[in-house]
């Protein structure tokens, strides 16, 4: 009789269960996923230009090496800190854009350093090397954006009632969202 009890029971909550959108979350926990991988493609992508970057700036300011070693160290560092995106958390996530950040500053430095070289700068494989690289970082942005996108529908909509009952139960967490930078909360000093 208890057996039967149960039974009814979970019959009875059956269509309360369907409400749960289970099927929507899956879609969206996948744009998820399917934009954190656009992510990482894009810094791929970067780190792919840089050691042309660096040897092409070599050949011109070779005493320039410590910020060339910065520069391939950066990188490296970058490269090795790699995410699936079912290990995505707050933790995890910092730790990658820590990694990203080192690196975009410098290649802040290189580029700068190079302003110090007028041969380099008209060499044309330097020249399409840097409008690729302003490329690429046109290209993370949008990514990360999209990103950003679909991690904020994706975590509203576990949390919205009744789902928000549910989703725990099906492993459905919040996914973490990029942070700025320190940086990016101050505003640059322009000097005339």
């Amino acid at each position: 009789m208890r057996h039967f009890k149960i039974f009814i029971l979970l019959f009875a909550m059956l269509p309360a269960l369907s409400s749960c959108n289970y099927n929507s979350l899956v879609e969206q926990k996948q744009g998820v996923e399917q934009q954190w991988a656009e992510v990482q493609n894009q810094y791929q992508r970067r780190a792919d230009l840089i050691p042309n970057l660096v040897n092409t700036v070599k050949g011109y300011a070779t005493h320039e090496s410590s910020t060339l070693e910065k520069v391939t160290q950066a990188r490296a560092a970058a490269t090795s800190v790699n995410i699936s995106a079912d290990n995505l958390n707050e933790e995890t996530m910092a730790k990658f854009q820590a990694a990203q950040n080192q690196l975009t500053g410098a290649l802040k430095s290189l580029l700068a350093v190079t302003e110090a070289y007028p041969d380099l700068k008209a060499n044309e494989n330097f020249r399409d090397l840097q409008v690729q690289l302003e490329g690429t970082e046109n290209r993370i942005a949008t990514a990360r954006g999209r990103y950003t996108e679909a991690v904020a529908g994706y975590n509203t909509a576990i949390k919205k009632f009744p789902t928000v009952i549910y989703a725990g139960w099906f492993g459905f967490t919040p996914q973490p969202q990029f942070k700025a930078d320190d940086a990016a909360q101050r505003a640059p000093e322009v000097q005339f």
